[in-house]
């Protein structure tokens, strides 16, 4: 049995220093980005005089404010889908199954991107 036959099929060996390490490395950045932002609402929440809804609808209508805030969510959305796509890949072994759940996280991710940038940008 040659070196090719172990690599492929059930006796396949993952090898390597990098074998997760982006998708770990990603929810570390993102996690981080998540919560650099909680900062920055607490700060301008607690430093705030006004906190009826033109004081929170002047907070989100400067256009720094709505970046970061989208920016935000994209990396929730993207810290979503790791996790998620690593729950289906652990739990769910039927690979048409798998495929599907996966394409459907991806799709809804997808819309409440779209649905998030509509709520900050709209007029």
């Amino acid at each position: 049995m040659g070196t090719y036959d172990k690599n492929i099929g059930p006796r396949r060996q993952v090898v390597g220093a990098h074998y997760g390490f982006r998708e770990w490395l990603a929810q570390r950045v993102t996690a981080v980005i998540m919560a650099v932002y909680t900062v920055i609402l607490l700060v301008s929440f607690l430093t705030g005089s006004n906190f009826g809804y033109e004081g929170w609808a002047g907070l989100f209508a400067q256009q720094w404010f709505k970046i970061a805030t989208f920016v935000t969510f994209l990396a929730l959305f993207y810290h979503a889908w790791v996790g998620m796509r690593d729950i289906w890949m652990d739990y769910v072994k039927p690979v048409a199954i798998r495929l599907t759940l996966q394409v459907a996280t991806i799709v809804w991710l997808i819309g409440c991107a779209g649905w998030t940038a509509q709520i900050l940008w709209r007029t």
